[in-house]
């Protein structure tokens, strides 16, 4: 009869603790001051310090752009969180002074941040993240080798920080933290090809990831729906190919979101998959692509996968992906290489002599291997190496040793045994599909898959670079893509960062603490475990 806000109601009036929360309903009291991910030491002490946002102060004992600009955006939450806890704590049940709070230690005044290494400009895979946190007295430590480990330990900080119940001022228990990820390639793929998003949405998409602490964005920037990339050698192909003329990525944008990305310790990795998912190419070059036939004989008015057989399609992919690459800063480019249809390439009478000349007979993963080897050899030119799609590895494609295989599909846990087997550096997406939507807290099927399930001596482990969760936007657009990606995605991150995970009934309580505070830094997560209230 009470209704939910009626029970809500009266828990305020009455005081009823989070334990009847969790006796009465299904509802229950997130946790305080829990990280998310989980670090990996942490040794919790008895007390408390309060920090005021008004006078805490941030030291840094180096003056470069990463960490000064980390400052800014800390500084910035922190003061935040002050007003949402002035929010939730508008009158204070029992009025006190601080000093008469027996958890009460002292005054928190100032985090010294203090990085061994020389500032780093560009982050890059096995990039050193680890960090020590010590919250003891006045001055809190963070150390950490390189500017990613700072970053890292300030992410971990500011989650530290909960209301104190006295207006503006925070709390934070006294302990000490050391902390370092488990794996080196923590991603986010985004697709901007069936959906446009906007910068605003990518740099949004960025603090988030910054906030999960994932460090790899991988642009899905075109595909057979739409070619967004504007290209300076060939303009044409957004020209026609974009959804609109103004949905499109120039250079600048581009160079904008790798800084905001850089800034945050993130990587743009892009993708341009081919010979498959390139219909949206077709729109300017139709002749890099392969003319489809009827049962006739004649065409059919549809365009296939790229044509291998046309010699005239590598000057054009050369000077695009160096383009590319050129533009893109991150050693790794994503060739692709997934889903290609051979009905077009069998039904194309060129198609088949071209692979009777080379003694092919029939067997089109030879021809796909064919394309994919020579593709390879543009990124190796400029020294980038490369990431492909699990099928060139099932189709024995010839790849270096170097070549990143992504696995996606199948029995995951098998293709990351051979590959590795083989000598393959792997990543892992195929449990963390985030368009496979199976309703409310369908965040934990992500939560229970462990990327280092498989088979495999600790030589074949150390291949594991880690894993993406990844967002294909057939159904997402600027409306729902965060609430989609979070906070799904932040079990992802989990999973990749912590050697320890919870047990789902642990991590649910601190991922609703999480994505509460997800919300209140502008991130609209969607709720992970039904009836619950975020306060601001």
């Amino acid at each position: 009869m009470w209704g939910y806000l009626g029970i809500l109601t009266l828990m305020y009036l009455t005081g009823i603790n989070g334990d009847w929360h969790a006796d009465f309903g299904p509802w229950f009291v997130p946790t305080e001051g829990e990280p998310w991910p989980s670090v990996n030491m942490r040794n919790l002490q008895d007390g408390s310090l309060i920090l005021r946002p008004s006078t805490f102060n941030i030291k840094l004992n180096q003056d470069c752009d990463i960490l000064s600009e980390a400052k800014s955006r800390y500084m910035s939450i922190i003061s935040a969180e002050g007003h949402y806890a002035r929010l939730k704590f508008p009158k204070p049940k029992i009025r006190r002074s601080l000093r008469a709070d027996l958890t009460f230690k002292g005054e928190l005044e100032t985090l010294d941040i203090r990085v061994a290494g020389a500032c780093e400009v560009l982050p890059y895979l096995h990039m050193n993240e680890s960090y020590s946190l010590t919250i003891i007295g006045k001055t809190a430590d963070l150390l950490a080798p390189s500017v990613w480990g700072a970053l890292r330990g300030l992410e971990t900080f500011s989650q530290l920080l909960v209301a104190s119940g006295q207006g503006a001022n925070l709390k934070i228990q006294t302990q000490t933290i050391l902390d370092a990820p488990k794996l080196p390639h923590r991603g986010l793929l985004l697709d901007t090809s069936r959906h446009f998003f906007p910068i605003s949405d990518i740099f949004l998409t960025l603090d988030a990831m910054s906030y999960n602490k994932l460090n790899v964005f991988h642009w899905h920037i075109i595909d057979d729906n739409s070619f967004p990339y504007q290209s300076k050698a060939f303009p044409e192909l957004s020209e026609k190919g974009a959804w609109l003329p103004g949905m499109v990525y120039t250079a600048d944008d581009i160079k904008h979101v790798m800084e905001y990305a850089r800034l945050r310790g993130i990587r743009v990795m892009p993708e341009f998959d081919s010979p498959g998912h390139v219909r949206s190419w077709g729109e300017s070059h139709p002749e890099v692509l392969t003319t489809c036939y009827d049962t006739t004989g004649l065409p059919n008015g549809r365009l296939g996968p790229i044509n291998p057989s046309n010699e005239k399609i590598w000057p054009f992919l050369k000077t695009l992906f160096n383009e590319v690459m050129e533009l893109f800063q991150d050693k790794y480019i994503h060739l692709g290489g997934d889903e290609v249809p051979f009905d077009c390439w069998q039904s194309n009478p060129n198609i088949r002599a071209f692979m009777a000349s080379k003694g092919m007979g029939t067997d089109f993963t030879r021809l796909e291997s064919s394309y994919i080897a020579e593709l390879l050899k543009i990124p190796a030119a400029q020294n980038k190496s490369s990431v492909v799609w699990q099928e060139v590895f099932d189709n024995n494609v010839e790849i270096t040793s170097d070549t990143v295989v992504h696995v996606w599909t199948g029995l995951w846990s098998k293709e990351l045994a051979s590959a590795t087997k083989k000598g393959h550096p792997v990543l892992l997406s195929a449990c963390w599909y985030l368009d496979h939507v199976a309703g409310g807290g369908d965040w934990q099927k992500y939560y229970r898959c462990d990327p280092l399930d498989f088979s495999g001596s600790d030589v074949n482990k150390h291949l594991m670079l880690g894993g993406e969760a990844c967002m294909w936007s057939e159904f997402v657009d600027s409306t729902n893509v965060h609430q989609r990606i979070w906070p799904r995605a932040s079990a992802t991150a989990e999973r990749l960062w912590s050697e320890g995970v919870d047990t789902t009934e642990r991590a649910a309580k601190r991922l609703e603490e999480h994505t509460c505070r997800m919300r209140r830094r502008k991130i609209p997560a969607q709720p992970p475990n039904g009836p619950s209230v975020c306060y601001g």
